[in-house]
């Protein structure tokens, strides 16, 4: 676990998320992940019978720039909860090469927990999120890049509940890959 309390097995996942439902539920409003400014006090005010939406995301999260801060940003302000699954090393391994991760897994997770608009982390090690995503059971699914919403892991099984399953577009040019590759030059 970290210090932040943000780092979750997923034996405990279903726990931890409907402790954060509740807390979020009871509260009468959330700071939401965008900085305070006179337009956005940083408030969000809720219906007092609205549950709280949780989105799902998940990737490496490898070398972490603003293209992954801004989209996790983006993906947060879809709901109120932001819950993000990580490959473990040797998922990342199996998906990257054996170059990769260039961080291990606890640091990636801690990383991403620090951030505001991360509400809670939790890794897997299958070669898909979906086991997550079926204990999530997330209002929004989201999945950045090109990739079509119809083609996102766990996209029947969110809309099967009724769920809302996005593609978010990446910034162009921000990639840990091309950071890796930047690195290498003379």
């Amino acid at each position: 676990m970290d210090e932040m309390g943000k780092v979750v097995e997923s034996t405990n996942l279903v726990a931890t998320l409907e402790q954060l439902r509740e807390r979020v539920q009871t509260q009468e409003n959330i700071s939401s992940c965008e900085p305070p400014t006179v337009e956005n006090k940083n408030v969000v005010y809720r219906e007092p019978d609205r549950l709280a939406k949780v989105v799902f995301t998940n990737g490496c999260f490898d070398l972490l720039h603003v293209g992954h801060v801004r989209y996790l940003k983006q993906a947060r302000s879809l709901g109120d909860i932001l819950v993000v699954g990580v490959n473990t090393d040797s998922s990342v391994k199996r998906l990257k090469g054996p170059s990769r991760p260039i961080q291990n897994e606890n640091d990636r997770a801690e990383i991403l927990s620090s951030l505001e608009c991360v509400d809670l982390v939790c890794l897997f090690t299958e070669e898909t999120p979906i086991e997550l995503i079926k204990k999530v059971r997330p209002d929004i699914l989201v999945k950045g890049g090109d990739w079509a919403p119809e083609k996102i892991v766990g996209y029947d099984f969110v809309h099967s509940y009724g769920g809302i399953v996005k593609s978010l577009s990446f910034i162009d040019g921000r990639s840990t890959t091309r950071i890796i590759e930047k690195s290498k030059l003379p």
